[in-house]
């Protein structure tokens, strides 16, 4: 019987929570919400998405305020047939009630100052009630294993809860000049600081075996498999330790010269009928033959059973000890800084072109586990890859006529250079091809206060097979975001925004994970579905 725990954490919450690629958020103001596309920025939040075009925003002091509610659901539905009620649905809850950008731009003369504070990555919790198969599935394999066994059971019970957070925070300044009216470029960090945190419980698993011979209480009922697994030990030690005496019995015959004499003429040796009769019976039940078989052939036999039944009274210990409650109460911590390069070209005032790179974040973290509640699987002191990959950003915007805005967008993250299965030593290829971005909108301006804006993004994920889990999945989507602009005064604008993303669904095939039992294969789909609301002020206290 494999092993019975698996409680692992991935990047089902350390990943991205709406735009961007697997683990960099990349909706990171309330226009953005309501356009989708801000490469080529020149407003405020371009200290995220274009910090070479903050140079036109002109002279003085600019601030802008930003949060975003987003709420996801994952679901994740398998086949897998020894799972209670199978096909079973697993849902997963997702929320960031408060997901900011604040953004501070300070210009004179050719010089643009600027600073920024988001969530780069992650930003939210994911609760599954009911935990995942990943989680279920080898408590699922306990009654179809002990049957193959002989051990006749049809049922299982365990309560499976988990609940994770995560934050990637970016702090992030730049410096930006401006070269002529066409040309400005600007160069920047960005301080990354990360906290994961796990907790949640696998209890009370129960099975129904029927084998009398552990106890009196496994006649069929829901009973602890942990000490169902603890009394079969104790039982199989007490087989073995009995044939081990059994085998001990016959040395003084084998030393005394009759170990070739045939059992059934033991008599002959010193042996009693009764115990002629009760070896040979004892050698029968275990599944060996006793015609012809000498008194040191019989200790022989007697021997290899003590050690068969010595064996299977450990592996009963290992699953007394895999089906034991177990809680975790995990968290990972880490820091990383991220060198930023941009440049923007105005070759007329009504076209603005943006190029954006954002180096590779390298970064470690250390995982803590707190009351040794690691779960089998978090290790305190252990070191895991917590990298994001490196970004390349292209963005356009155009303004046909004087109440429209066209924008165009384009980001491709370079995850083939990261390493995602998070192991310093394990090198498992998940991704055939880096992550892509990209983008339209529009923005009409109804009126001097008032303007509207609605816009679309695609992603293709790079993601294969290797990748692709119930913890950690990632499929192609498309997003449809809108939204409008208003003039609160001069100085103050408000931006309010809606998105909501579609997700393709995700699917995965399974070899049957007990082969010995059946070879039927299963499957896995992923499906999720996001929406969020955005709003933002604007403050401008000095501007051309």
């Amino acid at each position: 019987m494999r092993k019975l725990l698996t409680f692992v954490a991935s990047l089902f919450i350390t990943g991205s929570l709406l735009a961007g690629g697997l683990v960099t958020n990349n909706n990171q103001s309330a226009m953005f919400t309501r356009l989708q596309n801000r490469n080529a920025s020149t407003g405020i939040d371009a200290v995220y998405f274009n910090p070479a075009g903050l140079t036109k925003l002109g002279d003085g002091l600019f601030v802008s305020l930003n949060n975003q509610t987003i709420t996801q659901t994952q679901k994740v539905t398998s086949t897998y047939q020894y799972l209670n009620d199978a096909p079973r649905e697993y849902v997963g809850k997702i929320k960031a009630p408060v997901f900011p950008g604040v953004y501070v731009v300070y210009n004179t003369g050719k010089l643009s100052f600027s600073a920024g504070f988001n969530p780069i990555g992650g930003g939210g919790g994911a609760e599954y009630k009911t935990g995942l198969p990943s989680f279920e599935m080898p408590i699922a394999d306990i009654p179809p294993s002990l049957t193959a066994q002989g051990i006749p059971t049809t049922k299982y019970q365990a309560d499976i809860y988990f609940k994770g957070s995560s934050a990637y925070l970016g702090y992030q300044a730049n410096v930006g000049y401006k070269i002529s009216d066409q040309i400005s470029v600007a160069i920047g960090a960005r301080f990354v600081s990360v906290s994961n945190k796990y907790n949640g419980y696998l209890k009370n698993i129960k099975i129904n075996p029927i084998y009398p011979a552990f106890g009196a209480a496994y006649t069929g009922g829901l009973v602890s498999a942990s000490q169902f697994f603890t009394d079969g030990q104790t039982y199989l030690n007490n087989v073995s330790t009995q044939l081990s005496g059994t085998a001990s019995s016959l040395q003084p015959i084998i030393t005394g010269g009759g170990g070739g004499v045939p059992l059934s003429s033991g008599t002959a040796v010193g042996l009693t009928a009764l115990q002629v009769a009760t070896l040979q019976g004892t050698i029968a039940a275990l599944g060996g033959d006793p015609t012809g078989m000498t008194i040191e052939q019989s200790q022989a036999f007697f021997a290899g059973a003590s050690t068969t039944y010595g064996g299977k009274a450990v592996a009963m210990g290992e699953n007394a000890a895999a089906t034991k409650d177990v809680t975790v109460d995990a968290s990972e911590s880490g820091t990383g800084i991220t060198p930023i390069i941009s440049a923007n070209f105005s070759p007329t005032e009504n076209f603005d072109f943006s190029v954006r790179y954002e180096f590779k974040t390298k970064i470690d973290l250390k995982t803590k586990v707190a009351n040794n509640n690691g779960g089998g699987i978090f290790i305190d002191g252990q070191t895991v890859i917590g990298d994001m990959p490196a970004e390349l950003s292209l963005g356009m915007d155009l303004r046909p006529m004087k109440n429209l805005l066209l924008s165009a967008s384009f980001n491709e993250y370079f995850d083939k250079n990261v390493d995602y299965d998070g192991s310093p030593t394990l090198d498992i290829n998940e991704i055939s091809h880096n992550f892509i971005e990209y983008g339209l909108g529009l923005e009409y301006t109804i009126n001097e206060k008032l303007r509207v804006s609605a816009g679309w993004s695609h992603t293709t994920t790079g993601v294969n097979d290797n990748y692709q889990s119930d913890m950690s999945f990632s499929t192609n989507t498309n997003s449809i975001g809108a939204g409008f602009g208003y003039h609160l005064t001069p100085m103050i604008d408000l931006n309010l925004g809606y998105q909501i993303a579609f997700y393709d669904k995700g699917l995965k095939n399974f070899d049957s994970p007990i082969p010995e039992i059946n070879n039927l294969f299963h499957y896995e789909t992923y499906e999720k579905s996001t929406w969020m609301i955005a709003v933002g002020l604007d403050f401008y206290f000095g501007k051309k």
